[in-house]
């Protein structure tokens, strides 16, 4: 199945895609990863990235579709696989329909306050871990010790930009998916568990075709 998840950003995306991939063994193909990881190592595309990334902007769709095709040509692919964090814009979109056939796309809706409140609790650790402070963990990572830290973009001024961006560039894509009959909403603002039950039910009703 070849599936792709929409929402804002902190809409629970990401968890639920690791969910759907350990359940139903489908690659989880996260852009957000994808470029991080190239920030990390400092790459020119990482350094690119992080300037419009720590603004609160959206990387270039130029950039973003070449990592995407390269990725999709892997042959960990060929069964299917879950779309986190692209297509972000309908030029993304229109893109995509020239190299893949999706299958549904589920958009995550997520009240924006509890979006906001999601995003800007959320702690980082160098050891790939992630928590939030309303997990009173304090400010040391409960796996390795090390201390925590908020990411650039998780920052309140970034988010309300990241916001921004989403109403104007990204949301369009619920009208565009629409249109070929392929969204499917589910309620993100409930707990994880109900989220991934309501996701998991699409997905198998899906494959009883």
């Amino acid at each position: 199945m070849k599936l792709i998840l929409l929402g804002a950003p902190g809409a629970g995306k990401g968890t639920q895609a690791t969910r759907i991939s350990d359940k139903y063994n489908l690659p989880h193909i996260s852009t957000g990863d994808i470029l991080r990881k190239n920030i990390k190592e400092g790459t020119k595309l990482g350094v690119q990235a992080k300037s419009f990334i720590d603004a609160g902007q959206l990387v270039p769709d130029e950039v973003v579709i070449n990592i995407v095709n390269d990725r999709l040509q892997q042959a960990d692919c060929n069964n299917g696989y879950i779309l986190d964090g692209f297509p972000r814009t309908v030029a993304q979109a229109e893109a995509l329909d020239k190299v893949a056939k999706i299958d549904a796309v589920i958009n995550i809706a997520v009240d924006a306050s509890l979006i906001v409140n999601r995003i800007t609790g959320r702690r980082m650790c160098a050891c790939g871990e992630s928590y939030h402070i309303s997990m009173g963990i304090g400010d040391t990572c409960p796996k390795c010790g090390a201390k925590l830290y908020q990411r650039d973009d998780d920052k309140e001024e970034t988010v309300k930009a990241r916001m921004q961006v989403y109403d104007t560039q990204t949301a369009p894509l619920i009208d565009y998916y629409t249109a070929k009959n392929l969204v499917i909403d589910v309620d993100g603002g409930k707990p994880l568990n109900e989220v991934f039950e309501q996701i998991s039910k699409v997905i198998d009703d899906y494959n009883k075709k």
